[in-house]
């Protein structure tokens, strides 16, 4: 990522920057984001706990905490954000380091990735600093299966604006249809998105799922009276993710 003043400025204090720190106290805090990140890894990740997984962007580490706990031995993580590479010791999570994204990505064969996580970081880039960004990712990836998974915020949403000028770095937003149209020019073989819909866990999760479903259909009601057309892949959740096979 190329440097910029406001962007030096921001990621020197981003974790407490802001209302309300952005690193959990404890490690015990993480256990709410512990089904969503649970369900992506045992979904999305390769049945070989040995593959190599690099969390691009990885903030405190959570994800690459929760990897480890599921038995992958190879994830390592990166930030350039040096506050968030502190919180990451301070909470005991191995595996990260600070550094810049594009200059780690430029550093390893071809090939050498099974899965590149990216969460929270393609918004950052502007359109002409993601085409490089999505170049070398898709070089450092395994060729036949090698998997790129992408969480940004989502256009599509009625809430969407909330996220995208939520961060004074954030720079895009994206559609599952403008997703897919540059993994797709840029070689890669499939694109396939998912709305971050509550995870079911228990009680409450269930109630929050089911209100959930209830005004997502109201929203394709709605579309469905402008446009005359339902349509069943609109994703309305505030972010989304995407899985990009190489």
């Amino acid at each position: 990522m190329g440097e910029k003043d406001y962007r030096d400025r921001i990621y020197q204090h981003y974790v407490h920057s802001r209302l309300e720190p952005l690193a959990p106290k404890s490690i015990n805090e993480l256990k709410p984001r512990a089904p969503y990140l649970r369900k992506l890894i045992r979904k999305c990740f390769p049945s070989d706990k040995n593959a190599n997984i690099l969390d691009l962007g990885c903030g405190h580490g959570a994800l690459v905490y929760f990897a480890r706990t599921e038995g992958y031995c190879s994830v390592t993580g990166v930030d350039i954000s040096p506050e968030q590479v502190a919180e990451a010791k301070r909470l005991g999570i191995e595996g990260v380091e600070q550094g810049d994204l594009m200059e780690t990505l430029r550093s390893l064969p071809d090939g050498s990735q099974d899965v590149v996580i990216a969460f929270d970081v393609v918004e950052h880039f502007t359109k002409d600093e993601l085409v490089p960004f999505v170049d070398e990712v898709y070089r450092v990836l395994r060729k036949g299966g090698g998997k790129w998974l992408i969480h940004c915020p989502n256009g599509e949403s009625p809430f969407g604006m909330r996220i995208l000028f939520g961060d004074f770095t954030h720079e895009l937003v994206f559609t599952r249809t403008s997703i897919a149209q540059i993994m797709l020019a840029s070689g890669f073989s499939g694109v396939q998105s998912y709305e971050d819909k509550p995870v079911v866990h228990g009680a409450k999760s269930l109630v929050r799922w089911c209100l959930w479903e209830t005004f997502r259909l109201f929203l394709r009601l709605y579309l469905a009276a402008e446009t005359g057309a339902g349509e069943k892949e609109c994703i309305f959740s505030q972010n989304f993710l995407t899985v990009v096979v190489k």
